[in-house]
């Protein structure tokens, strides 16, 4: 916890993360003309909001986990290459930027559990990885269907 110096800073981090992620798919939602995106991309920010509640029910004490199982790992994220978000985005494009970006936010979980003692701030952030790896697998098997399902 060197680097963030409190509790409340590793939780202030995690929840500006959180937000942040929500307002990308939200902002990717308006953009795109795919009406099964927007909504795919719509459900993801509310289940982003989720986890932005959770860490502050969190800060404020209330946490409570529940422990679940492991998510399978398509890796198929770690060979694509990366893909700047705008409105000209096709779906590929898209499911190329969600993928990456629950990479980084299930690494982000991952490392942020190392960084607390506290055994109930570590298991939410161990749940909130594997949260952010199941949505990575969303993404990843939509690609997979959409464009891999040829090759």
């Amino acid at each position: 916890m060197n680097t963030f110096g409190t509790v409340d800073a590793v939780l202030d981090f995690a929840i500006e993360r959180e937000q942040e992620a929500v307002d990308f798919y939200e902002g990717l939602a308006v953009r795109t003309e795919n009406e099964s995106l927007k909504k795919t991309l719509n459900a993801f920010a509310g289940v982003e909001m989720g986890h932005k509640e959770k860490l502050i029910a969190a800060k404020a004490g209330q946490s409570q986990v529940t422990e679940g199982g492991d998510v399978v790992n398509l890796k198929i994220g770690d060979y694509l290459v990366d893909v700047v978000p705008g409105p000209e985005m096709t779906f590929q494009d898209a499911l190329i930027v969600a993928i990456k970006r629950e990479k980084a936010a299930m690494d982000l979980y991952t490392d942020l559990e190392a960084t607390v003692s506290d055994p109930s701030l570590q298991a939410l952030f161990k749940k909130l990885a594997r949260e952010e790896s199941t949505h990575k697998l969303s993404f990843e098997t939509a690609y997979e269907k959409h464009f891999l399902a040829d090759n």
